[in-house]
């Protein structure tokens, strides 16, 4: 665990547990600080871990690096309701690859420039650039509450 490290990621609910560079990308290996996991059907604390299956979520890149961080993906079982369900943070819209703050600084590129000239800067393809400027654009399309899960 390293502070600095974790400050200057600023993502909530994580630390950096180790990092690998290669190229143009860095991988950084993040533990979850949560240690208790609570069951979405029933509320239920305390589930048990059922599976572990890292994913790899870009984030914004640092210093002409494209970040890229290993997450562990827990899927659960809640022995209350008998149910199992999936872990996942606050700052990755669930199913998606990307960090919230890299679809918006994508998103918000594609506004002033062009699909063609963002993919070819941050090394995406077409379909990737534009699945994530037309799921942001659906976002702001709903209603700030419904957003926000009030």
């Amino acid at each position: 665990m390293d502070l600095y490290l974790d400050r200057l990621l600023n993502l909530p609910g994580i630390t950096i547990e180790m990092c690998q560079q290669a190229e143009k990308n860095m991988v950084l290996k993040v533990g979850i600080l949560s240690e208790n996991s609570t069951c979405p059907h029933c509320t239920n604390s305390g589930a048990d871990i059922n599976q572990n299956n890292p994913i790899l979520i870009r984030d914004l890149s640092v210093s002409g690096q494209h970040i890229y961080l290993e997450i562990p993906q827990w899927q659960s079982y809640c022995k209350n309701c008998r149910k199992y369900f999936t872990e996942w943070l606050s700052f990755v819209d669930w199913e998606r690859r990307y960090t919230q703050r890299y679809e918006d600084y994508i998103y918000h590129r594609v506004q002033v420039s062009t699909i063609e000239q963002v993919k070819r800067e941050e090394d995406l393809s077409w379909d990737q650039v534009h699945g994530i400027f037309k799921h942001k654009r659906e976002q702001l399309k709903k209603p700030l509450l419904e957003r926000l899960n009030v």
